[in-house]
């Protein structure tokens, strides 16, 4: 009994030393989710809904505010690649299985769990398939290195997909691509794009847009871009604030909790991370 208090103690001397910058800490995330790629605050829902990237089962795992997982679905699609979740206001939970490291994919997809699947154990979904109308070559060279992604969203029937830049020394730049959000095969539309700062903690790795449809925010490790008075979706060409965040790890989500509350997930590597953060903005 002594031993688990000391083990208790000093995991939470631990995490109380350690310094989040303007992050608070809500939850140390459970073993099951080191790799977490999407977060996701579901209407109709009371559980916030996470996935994992490449490399691991294909699950939808929803946890309470402490960050215990209340509820496993098994996805009935293969995880190519997930890397970020969104939904409507219906409920449906779209998963984003778009990463592309090398920009070599040729079946890029969003896979839609309607709302009554998140009752049971084995999802039936839907697919979305898409292709960006830029992309000729598969790879390209290392120059046109635009067509990974990491970041999406739902807006007015539509789904927002921003792609992740891994051309050496324009990191920072991304693309916004449309396309409808419902079962089909589409061509991406281009509606906008923006240049973040270059280094390699500037690729944008999560997107999502506030509950009132005022504020879109872009995540990246060292910083939250907000936008705000876009004028309907050109949402990159609107004004635009930056946070820079004091805390390093690799951020891989971003949610709003309610419009002015962001909720960040991390991974678990090089001895950091694995947590969900509160952001009030």
């Amino acid at each position: 009994m002594i031993k688990k208090i000391v083990i208790i103690f000093s995991f939470l001397l631990c995490i109380s030393c350690q310094n989040f910058g303007q992050l608070k800490l809500v939850a140390d995330l459970p073993k099951d989710l080191e790799e977490v790629s999407g977060t996701e605050i579901v209407p109709k829902s009371n559980l916030i809904w996470m996935v994992n990237d490449s490399g691991n089962k294909p699950t939808l795992f929803g946890l309470n505010e402490k960050g215990k997982i209340i509820k496993e679905i098994y996805i009935k699609a293969k995880n190519h690649d997930w890397e970020d979740l969104t939904s409507d206001e219906k409920g449906t939970i779209y998963i984003g299985d778009f990463g592309n490291n090398v920009s070599k994919r040729k079946n890029l997809s969003i896979i839609i769990v309607e709302q009554n699947e998140l009752d049971e154990k084995n999802a039936e979904v839907d697919e979305i398939e898409f292709e960006y109308p830029n992309q000729t070559k598969f790879p390209p060279k290392k120059k046109n290195l635009y067509f990974d992604a990491e970041s999406f969203f739902y807006f007015n029937n539509a789904l927002y997909i921003f792609t992740k830049s891994r051309v050496k020394e324009n990191y920072g730049k991304t693309t916004l691509y449309k396309i409808p959000a419902k079962k089909g095969k589409y061509i991406a539309e281009i509606v906008d794009e923006f240049e973040n700062c270059t280094d390699i903690e500037c690729w944008i790795t999560s997107a999502d847009i506030s509950p009132n449809g005022k504020k879109v925010v872009l995540l990246s490790q060292n910083k939250v871009l907000i936008f705000t008075d876009f004028i309907g979706d050109k949402f990159l060409s609107g004004k635009v604030e930056t946070i820079d965040l004091t805390h390093r790890s690799q951020k891989e989500s971003i949610t709003f909790k309610d419009n002015n509350t962001l909720l960040i997930s991390d991974e678990k590597a090089h001895g950091t991370g694995g947590n969900l953060y509160e952001l009030k903005i």
